[in-house]
Order: structure tokens, then C-alpha cells, then sequence
């Protein structure tokens, strides 16, 4: 049968680091309250006297991922590409990417779940993989939040969190019938918390889309309820990781390594509490890069690959995570 395995992996980050020390220049805050509330001590955007789009770091990860893959952008049937923060409204951030990366007609599918981007996509492709609608899949996930978010002591709470990042996962389909590649995929949403995390403009149920008064509330900045978030992430996460285990048949000490969602670090230690986790079997890396969203758990898989943590043969890695929307979800994968 079909199976979905990953070929290659690449990362991006803008070279300015954006630390602790940075964030108390410009609001009441320090290092001491954002370490202690989320685990953050620096977080790297893209420069303000060199500006980067999306696509453009989408594009640097993407070329690393081609290349440990050995593939050549031709040799894709498909682009997904994960972001809450295109370059422009529209079009997408994929057809930018397909077009810088030399191609002509490669499709490029656009994906809006946020936090879980990098999750749905992966279902999304092992969806194409699984019916033969494609072989060679580029799945991206990729954040410029900089450029969008408050300065000021009334967008503290959430500019804190956010850093600029992206990364790409080459995924191929493979005839085999070893157990290998994605397990299992389980997706869930809930729309009736979405405004608990958002940005609402521009918007087109507002007339206009944009005003200064809009500005003036500072609703074009992103807004988020904290302490709901926190809960239900807590709660959600561990009922995914047990969903997709039993989906896959997957026992929990089979599972090598746990890579969530970098959205806080208390949340991810939690769950590893809740979970009855050693602290190694669940990878961290939020301290060096903030929460960049839809690149997060993509980025995660790179540095614990590199770090040697995963990628040997029958290496399984559950990856997890909630967030805007509400969306969440979890994937199972092995190594072949």
C-alpha cells in the first residue's frame, strides 16, 4: 500500500534576535515574567531595514529540504503551503513560493488553520499520497508575525510570544506494507471559541474592511484569551495523543519523541505531567525561537533530526498541537 514518508527536512529564521531584554525597551515587561509565563527568552524577525515576506523564508527552507531530499523543484506534484500570515491578502503565499522557486504550473494549495497548519497539511497530503493524486509533496509552514503585532503595553500578553520562521518537509509516497511513515492523522475544530484567538481586520463583514477607528482599538493586531487558551490546551492535548494512538495501534511507549506545538512551554510541560512523560521524550525549542505558528512543529522536526533525537529506522514521533480557531490535532509517524 501507500505510504507517506518524509525525504528531507529544512528550516529558515531571519538572522536579528529579538530578546527579552529587546521586549522590555518597548513595554512594561522582563525577562523574568516572560521566561516565567512561557518559557520564551528570545525570538528571531525578519529586519525592518530588509524586509522579508513569507514566501521568502518559505523559500531559503524549502531549498534545504529539496536538496537533503535530492529532489529538484520540478519534481513536485503539489505545494502546500501553511500560514496565517501571507505576504499579501491575496493571492496565497503558495503561488509565490511555486513561482520563486522556478516553477510554472506546479499547483499550490494555501491552508488556514494556524497553530495546526503544519498538522492539517499533513493530512492533506497523506490524503493526495494515499489516492495516487500525487507523489512528491513540498509541505510548508511559515510566519512573518513582526510585521503585525502591537508594540505597545496594550498588545504585551501576546507580542511577547510571537517570532518569524519557516520550514519545509519533502514528503513522498512509497509502495511498501511496512508499518512506516504517517500512521495516523485525527483533526478536530471549534468554531465557537474562534474569537478566543484572532485578529478580526481587516475584515470583510466590516464596512469598511479598515478604518481608523479600527486602528485607533487596535483591531488589526492580534487578540488573544490566555488563560482559555491555556485550559483547553492542557485538556485537549492528551485526549488527541490517546486518539491517535488508538487510531494507529500504537502503544504509548512505543513513541520515541512527543514534538507539540510551540506555543508555550507550561502548556507543553503539562501535558508531559499529564502524560506521565520523562522530560526527554517531549522536544522544546520555543527558548530560541518564540511561537511561529504554523512553522513551529516543522521547525521542531528539523533541529530534533539534526540533534540526532529522531530519524533513525522505526523511530515513531507523535506530533500535537492546538491553537486559533479553535483547531487541534496529532499525527503519528515512524521512521522507515
Amino acid at each position: 500500500m501507500k505510504r507517506t514518508v518524509i525525504r528531507g527536512t529544512g528550516k529558515y529564521v531571519p538572522e536579528r534576535i529579538v530578546t527579552n531584554q529587546d521586549m522590555a525597551q518597548w513595554m512594561d515587561t522582563s525577562d523574568e515574567w516572560i521566561v516565567q509565563r512561557t518559557g520564551i527568552e528570545q525570538r528571531h524577525w525578519v529586519d525592518e531595514k530588509n524586509p522579508q515576506g513569507t514566501s521568502d523564508l518559505a523559500l531559503e527552507a524549502a531549498k534545504i529540504a529539496l536538496d537533503r531530499a535530492g529532489w529538484k523543484a520540478t519534481d513536485l506534484d503539489l505545494i502546500i503551503f501553511a500560514t496565517l500570515s501571507p505576504d499579501i491578502n491575496f493571492p496565497g503565499s503558495g503561488c509565490l513560493l511555486q513561482h520563486k522557486l522556478g516553477l510554472e504550473t506546479t499547483p499550490a494549495l494555501d491552508i488556514r488553520q494556524q497553530c495546526t497548519g503544519f498538522l492539517y497539511g499533513l493530512e492533506i497530503a497523506d490524503a493526495y499520497i494515499q489516492s495516487g493524486m500525487a507523489k512528491k509533496i513540498l509541505l510548508v509552514g511559515a510566519e512573518v508575525h513582526s510585521t503585525g503585532l502591537d508594540l505597545t503595553n496594550r498588545g504585551r500578553d501576546v507580542t511577547v510570544i510571537f517570532g518569524d520562521g519557516g520550514a519545509a518537509v519533502c514528503l513522498e509516497a512509497v509502495d511498501t506494507d511496512q508499518d512506516v511513515g504517517i500512521l495516523a492523522n485525527v483533526m478536530h475544530a471549534m468554531g465557537s471559541m474562534a474569537e478566543s484567538l484572532m485578529t478580526e481586520a481587516p475584515a470583510s463583514r466590516n464596512w469598511p474592511r479598515l478604518d481608523e477607528k479600527m486602528m485607533d482599538e487596535g483591531r488589526h493586531f492580534p487578540v488573544m484569551d490566555g488563560k482559555a487558551i491555556f485550559k483547553l490546551a492542557v485538556r485537549k492535548l492528551p485526549e488527541i495523543t490517546m486518539e491517535v494512538m488508538k487510531k494507529a495501534g500504537v502503544a504509548l511507549d512505543e513513541i520515541d519523541l512527543f514534538i507539540p506545538h510551540q506555543a508555550n512551554m507550561r502548556i507543553n510541560q503539562m501535558f508531559a505531567k499529564s502524560m506521565k512523560l520523562p522530560e526527554d521524550k517531549v522536544f522544546h525549542n520555543i527558548q530560541q525561537y518564540g511561537n511561529t505558528t504554523a512553522a513551529t512543529i516543522p521547525l521542531a522536526l528539523d533541529e530534533a533530526i539534526e540533534q540526532g533525537r529522531i530519524g533513525k529506522s522505526g523511530d515513531v514521533v507523535c506530533f500535537l498541537g492546538l491553537g486559533a480557531g479553535v483547531t487541534w490535532g496529532a499525527s503519528l509517524y515512524r521512521f522507515p
